[in-house]
């Protein structure tokens, strides 16, 4: 009895703690731009939790918005993403033969041309195929759906926002699916005359097929072959991109209970155990000069 107890009020405390009205901080620890660096998610009672599976989705279908993970800097080039593979899976830098990764300068684009993160409480199933023009099947790509904001302000990596969708572009990524959903922050100047992928066109000209070029071509200079696009590159509208939402975060869901196993199956722990680590303020490794090189196809 006491023991159900006890469970039932660590299950109260976390649904207060996760409440979407609660501010989220972040700590890290390690040094940023090497391989030891952590940026975790801190709740208000001062315990970590993750990224990935504590961040409310707090999906909003009449206003179509949804919360968003910055993991990205627009204009920069370190490769931060949110960890599978870390415990409450933190922000870390990308590391591909043993070295930090940069994506490289794309003539006429600086680093990332977004502002790039993750939708939280969404999943990509690696598991199961998704029909696509009609014949060809792919499989997710075992992430949280990722998020391309286009709003004037450069937001920080960890950083939790509210954003409205506007739509989609289906990016086919080493034969996996992997959607990149166009977004802007609700408190952008031109959010509000923005409702659809239409809308982009009109207030932001050129972005779009920008954002195509961008992300099929930035693996080149990296010695890989261009990516390819489903449904033929066509963008998808707001409404049918708040269905893959809807879709990814019913996967989650699944993940997250424990339905889906796989090789490679995200580390599940979250918020609830009272496990808090301290902020470590340190001086950031230098980039390497290389990294301001402008590449040219």
């Amino acid at each position: 009895m006491f023991r159900g107890s006890a469970v039932m009020k660590r299950l109260l405390q976390a649904k207060q703690i996760l409440s979407p009205e609660r501010n989220f901080h972040s700590a890290s620890v390690g040094t940023k731009y090497t391989s030891d660096y952590k940026k975790y998610l801190k709740l208000p009672n001062g315990e970590i939790g993750s990224y990935f599976h504590d961040v409310p989705l707090n999906l909003n279908e009449s206003e179509g918005t949804v919360q968003m993970v910055t993991e990205v800097t627009r204009w920069s080039n370190a490769k931060f993403e949110i960890s599978k593979e870390d415990k409450y899976n933190p922000i870390v830098q990308d590391v591909k033969n043993g070295q930090v990764r940069f994506v490289k300068n794309l003539f006429p684009f600086k680093g990332y041309i977004h502002n790039y993160g993750a939708i939280p409480q969404t999943w990509e199933d690696s598991t199961e195929f998704s029909k696509i023009n009609g014949t060809e099947s792919l499989k997710g790509d075992n992430d949280p759906l990722d998020c391309c904001e286009i709003g004037s302000e450069l937001m920080e990596t960890g950083q939790i926002s509210t954003v409205k969708v506007l739509g989609s572009l289906a990016l086919i990524d080493d034969g996996e699916l992997d959607w990149k959903v166009i977004v802007i922050n609700v408190n952008d100047t031109l959010a509000p005359k923005l409702n659809n992928i239409r809308d982009v066109d009109i207030y932001f000209p050129g972005l779009l097929d920008s954002t195509r070029t961008w992300f099929r071509n930035y693996k080149i200079p990296d010695g890989k072959p261009a990516n390819e696009f489903a449904f033929d590159g066509q963008y998808k509208d707001k409404d049918e991109t708040i269905e893959i939402i809807k879709e990814c975060y019913e996967s989650w869901k699944r993940l997250e209970s424990g339905m889906v196993k796989t090789q490679d199956t995200p580390l599940l722990d979250r918020a609830g155990s009272g496990v808090s680590i301290e902020h470590e303020e340190k001086e950031p490794a230098r980039i390497p000069s290389s990294i301001d090189k402008w590449y040219y196809l």
